[in-house]
């Protein structure tokens, strides 16, 4: 692991070691795969414009994120099913990122429970903890899912907002992940017995969410709320004026609406629009340092990556998620 100097390299381990199911599952996006393929491509079109004769004997990479610090400006985003890629799932991923105080955003489809996520987040220092929320239609199991991540202390509730349904996702349909013992979405075992995960959420989420249930979201977990999966100025409006404290600019690693904009596309019209009455957030295409940077000069306060630790985390375990972050701290270092 100490020998990768890119994360280029850990897809390509991850490639030789997963089941081919698995790494579909992960590499995978919706339709032709335009969107997902663009998120990357679309930084390539940016430049950085360097100035020069500034002293850089001391370099801080830390920000803060809803108040909380955190140690670098990238965060893991929400990634489900991550037993399917080792065998300590979240809680390998959690060590990784609290022991270099990175953000952690936790998914309602961890295959271990949010309570185990969040101590093992803790306990290894970390500070920045959020849980991300797919809305059910069963409102009862909503608010027992964001009263417990309350009372595990996370900060904050992620609402992913851009899937009322599954996006077509050919790689998934044609090499099919089977649920199991120990694979299934532990904070809700008992909703789904041995399901795929395209079934599970395409029956899991809810298609009448609308921006009202924002207010009973905050009200009910009593936690600052954050809306993920916005491409648009206008719907940055609505999300601000019904209460948001952040918004992720995010196509779901394009995911769910092939021929969406590249996240790093929409950033800088999200950030106009929101007129710093929330942090805004890119979550979408970020593989190196220069992408870091790139989404911080267009106004972001923060990145989220997905892929990128998913590979770590196959290559290597915890290690992998932590050799995964030092590289992308040390490219923004540089």
């Amino acid at each position: 692991l100490d020998e990768f100097l890119s994360i280029r390299e850990f897809e390509d381990a991850a490639r030789r070691i997963l089941p081919i199911a698995v790494y579909e599952y992960v590499a995978g996006g919706a339709g032709d795969e335009i969107t997902a393929a663009d998120n990357v491509a679309a930084f390539a079109r940016y430049r950085l414009r360097p100035r020069v004769m500034v002293d850089v004997s001391e370099v801080d990479t830390g920000t803060r994120l809803l108040g909380e610090p955190a140690a670098l400006p990238v965060g893991l985003a929400p990634c489900g099913w991550q037993r399917f890629l080792h065998p300590e799932a979240e809680l390998a991923t959690a060590r990784a990122a609290g022991a270099g105080n990175a953000p952690l955003c936790v998914s309602t489809a961890s295959t271990c429970t949010l309570e185990e996520v969040a101590a093992a987040y803790h306990d290894a220092g970390g500070a920045v903890a959020w849980f991300q929320l797919y809305v059910n239609k069963n409102r009862a199991l909503v608010e027992h899912l964001v009263r417990r991540a309350a009372s595990a202390g996370y900060r904050a509730i992620v609402v992913t907002a851009d899937l009322p349904v599954t996006g077509y996702r050919e790689r998934e349909l044609r090499h099919v992940l089977e649920l199991g013992d120990g694979f299934e979405p532990a904070n809700f075992r008992a909703f789904t017995p041995h399901r795929s995960p395209l079934e599970l959420m395409e029956g899991f989420t809810d298609p009448s969410l609308t921006w009202s249930d924002l207010a009973w979201i905050r009200e009910t977990s009593g936690l600052p709320v954050v809306v993920k999966g916005l491409l648009t100025a206008e719907d940055a409006h609505l999300a601000v004026e019904h209460g948001a404290a952040g918004v992720v600019v995010s196509n779901h690693g394009g995911r769910q609406l092939d021929r969406s904009p590249a996240a790093v596309d929409v950033l800088e019209e999200i950030v106009n629009a929101v007129k710093g009455r929330a942090e805004v957030y890119l979550d979408g295409g970020v593989r190196r340092g220069t992408d870091v940077l790139i989404a911080l000069g267009l106004g972001a306060r923060a990145v989220f990556v997905g892929r990128p630790y998913l590979w770590g985390l196959a290559a290597g375990g915890e290690r992998g998620v932590g050799r995964v972050l030092t590289i992308l701290n040390t490219e923004i270092s540089n």
